[in-house]
């Protein structure tokens, strides 16, 4: 297997999930590989491992085990595919958000600042609408709400009003002429403000917060009671919608009650606050600086819905 992504937190990952020997696991971001390895090396025989993955180049890094099946589909479909291959429940799920390290590094993908490419920034390369066409088609106010809302950019008003003042003269086509125009309004660190800009757009390609909240909701259906579903965010977005969700079962965070006022507990946690990397596995890897896993276990509480 080619080296692709060091899998975060990957210790504290597999313990969460507690994996029985003849279950069945679903790695909802397969990506290079490396949670699905450590999943397989707890399975029996008889136990079995569903890989999804939206981006074909993690196809390469699919190992030949009988034991593990490949989907090469966006996760927020997942129920849709455990019935194709015939699976009611699962025993655990685990999701790695955000991009991986081999996509940050492929330049031509345009999802870094460090390389100028063409401004694409989708996942599934099948997709039809790259960061280009956000930026050249996006109204001022849609692109001040994707800043915003999405990269938590202070002057998303003056970034975006700065993109479509650029734009009337020139398409941007390529991270050099995003750069042109953020760079000279970056405030404070200038690594951080990029990042906080590419961030946003990157969401808005791939609708990645519409998408966790679809996977969030279908996990939790098809985990059985003592499941257990296992989620490393990257940013605050992220974990906040696995917070509400390992709390209320919802986006919002807000309990639901029975007829008699009863909380309906989705779950209860694993861990009281989120697990963070260490010291040392920071050094080793600075790309996990930021991860943060949260944990629930299933409860025996039956939606309707």
């Amino acid at each position: 297997m080619m080296a692709y992504h060091v899998p975060v937190l990957a210790t504290e990952s597999i313990e969460a999930l507690r994996i029985h020997p003849d279950g069945i696991y679903v790695d909802a971001t397969f990506g290079g590989g490396g949670h699905a390895a450590l999943i397989l090396q707890h399975l029996g025989d008889k136990g079995r491992l569903l890989g999804f993955d939206q981006d074909e180049d993690a196809q390469a890094n699919v190992p030949n085990d009988p034991r593990l099946t490949f989907i090469p589909h966006n996760f927020r479909n997942l129920q849709q595919w455990l019935r194709v291959y015939g699976i009611a429940q699962v025993d655990g799920v685990l999701a790695d958000l955000g991009v991986s390290s081999h996509q940050f590094d492929e330049g031509e993908r345009g999802f870094s600042y460090r390389f100028d490419a063409p401004l694409d920034m989708r996942m599934n390369r099948q997709s039809t609408i790259t960061a280009a066409d956000v930026l050249n088609t996006y109204s001022a106010d849609e692109l001040q709400r994707v800043f915003g809302e999405w990269g938590e950019v202070r002057n998303a008003k003056t970034l975006a009003a700065a993109v479509v003042h650029t734009r009337n003269n020139q398409r941007l086509r390529t991270v050099g002429d995003l750069l042109a125009v953020a760079e000279p309004l970056a405030r404070g660190e200038r690594i951080r403000y990029l990042s906080q800009v590419f961030q946003a757009l990157r969401i808005a390609v791939n609708d990645e917060m519409g998408a966790l909240g679809d996977f969030l909701q279908q996990a939790t259906a098809a985990l059985k009671p003592g499941g257990r579903l296992v989620v490393i965010s990257y940013h605050s977005l992220e974990d906040r919608l696995v917070k509400h969700f390992l709390k209320a079962g919802n986006a919002e965070g807000e309990p639901s009650k029975d007829f008699y006022g009863h909380i309906s507990r989705h779950y209860e946690l694993v861990h009281k606050k989120p697990l963070l990397p260490s010291d040392k596995e920071i050094r080793q890897n600075p790309r996990a600086r930021s991860a943060k896993l949260r944990a629930g276990e299933r409860t025996n509480f039956h939606n309707p819905s």
